[in-house]
């Protein structure tokens, strides 16, 4: 049976593919077992017999009793060939028909092959060796030889077991656990000019090169946490499932840690008693808790932590001041996540708004503004949703939800954000119009941004509300102050504009 009238007998049972916009076609005999297809560069094996469109048969490589090779997409082959063969997975038969424009063309190549030829091949994917240039130089190429597990692949500040040269941290970056390469070095990627090593890399014969195999054994995930490279997370043993801690979680952990003399300077916690500590509490060292928050349970861990984000703390505080970098070893043993406010029912969103209120004024007292202005936003979101809430429930969270914004403020106003602050006291207003607070401080915020005319406004409306206020009337002191300032600027400025004119 020809080429050619197996192809007719099996066109109506496989579909007619069209690959490119040139008119090459093909149709699938025999589907391939992966799903991967060869890259241009790859050493591609193949089988194939060949005839022209209604004439003679071309040669065969099953007939020749051996494969044929050809490096993929640099033109050692027609242009259909390497069109049609880069669509094709390993173990695929597939019948491939060639226009002229992408074979021979108007020249053919006689005696066998006539100008204006259709060719018509029968091709089946063997194997590939895929040959990468690593450098876009020639500097490093990678064959590989043995495909390795999944998908990852080292990053940069991952510890890799494998690599033996400077040139290897380059080529390790692209392979997959249990990957075995062979890699061809020019000279000046790291090796030295007296290596005797010679190149032995099918295609690629420079002289100039030098061949070592490389097998990937195994690599250390290290973790930039901020993206600033101060807190570094290498994982020593990888945790269970999915889950990690977030804000407001009750951890459990061990860990020990030492300064940059490698002395250790502080343990917490051991087998039979972890230490236990809530998430975003300020209760163990800012870069550790920021690393544990990544870690999954059972994670066995090593922290390294600059000195940008070291937090004072039990014991450290003596010690710490000595050191730019503490190294942590850190076992996240168990943890209970707090329950998600779309989870609680009415009541329970109430009570954790209300126990949220109660911690940010204890915050507040502590003069620690930035965590009780965290824990008042918080305790806000408790109860964004109200929806479900019955009347006395809705005006409890009213009251709740008024009380935590006009507190937020006065945080934000200690912490000099001024813009926040203003937006929180509307809030307040627009349920309560009258509320005296909300306005003075909102006129704070509008004296400090220099917005006269608004902060004017409020301070007239909180003396409507509350003539007798005090703190008001001195504020309202400021503002003519700073009023009479600015109105005396504006003059110099006007004066100094007419002098240079005249």
């Amino acid at each position: 049976m020809t080429l050619f009238s197996l192809q007719s007998e099996l066109y109506s049972e496989f579909p007619l593919r069209e690959i490119g916009n040139q008119g090459l076609t093909k149709r699938i005999l025999r589907n391939g077992i992966t799903w991967q297809t060869p890259f241009s560069g790859d050493q591609v094996e193949v089988h194939f017999r060949g005839q022209v469109e209604n004439g003679p048969s071309l040669e065969s490589s099953y007939d020749k009793g051996s494969s044929f090779h050809f490096k993929l997409g640099h033109g050692e082959v027609i242009k259909g060939w390497d069109e049609g063969v880069a669509t094709m997975k390993k173990g695929e038969r597939a019948i491939l028909k060639i226009p002229p424009n992408l074979a021979y063309g108007e020249v053919g190549s006689p005696p066998l092959i006539p100008p204006n030829a259709t060719l018509i091949f029968d091709i089946e994917m063997l194997s590939w060796s895929t040959i990468r240039d690593l450098t876009s130089d020639g500097g490093i190429m990678k064959k590989i030889i043995k495909d390795g597990e999944g998908w990852a692949t080292p990053k940069e500040l991952d510890e890799v077991l494998g690599y033996l040269c400077p040139a290897m941290s380059i080529a390790v970056k692209t392979m997959r656990k249990g990957e075995v390469a062979e890699l061809a070095l020019k000279l000046s990627y790291g090796l030295t000019q007296n290596s005797n090593r010679a190149i032995e890399l099918d295609g690629l014969p420079d002289p100039n090169l030098i061949s070592i195999k490389l097998e990937l054994v195994s690599w250390k995930v290290v973790t930039d946490i901020v993206g600033d490279k101060k807190i570094l997370k290498k994982i020593n043993i990888a945790g269970e499932g999915f889950d990690r801690p977030n804000e407001g979680s009750q951890v459990k952990v061990i860990y020990f840690c030492k300064g940059e003399d490698g002395n250790i300077i502080e343990t917490k916690g051991s087998k039979e008693e972890p230490f236990e500590f809530t998430t975003q509490e300020e209760q163990v060292n800012e870069g550790l808790e920021r690393a544990i928050m990544t870690m999954k349970k059972a994670e066995h861990a090593l922290v390294t932590v600059n000195a940008e984000y070291f937090r004072d703390h039990s014991n450290l505080q003596g010690n710490k001041t000595n050191n730019k970098i503490l190294h942590y070893e850190v076992e996240l043993v168990d943890f209970i996540k707090e329950k998600p406010f779309w989870k609680m029912d009415t009541i329970e969103k109430l009570e954790a708004c209300e126990q949220g209120k109660h911690d940010g004024n204890l915050l507040f007292k502590a003069q620690n503004f930035r965590r009780a202005s965290q824990k008042y936003e918080k305790a806000v979101k408790y109860i964004e949703f109200d929806h479900t809430f019955s009347d006395g429930e809705k005006r409890h969270a009213n009251s709740l939800r008024l009380s935590c914004n006009l507190n937020n403020a006065a945080c934000k106003l200690k912490l000099g954000e001024y813009t926040e602050t203003a937006k929180l006291c509307t809030k307040v207003l627009e349920q309560d119009h009258l509320n005296v607070k909300a306005l003075y401080r909102r006129c704070q915020a509008y004296l400090k941004t220099s917005d006269l005319e608004k902060a004017e406004a409020d301070i007239k409306r909180a003396l409507i509300i509350d003539p007798n206020n005090r703190d008001i009337k001195l504020e309202y002191k400021e503002l003519k102050l700073k009023q009479k300032e600015y109105s005396k600027y504006e003059a110099n400025i006007f004066s100094t504009m007419v002098s240079r004119m005249n």
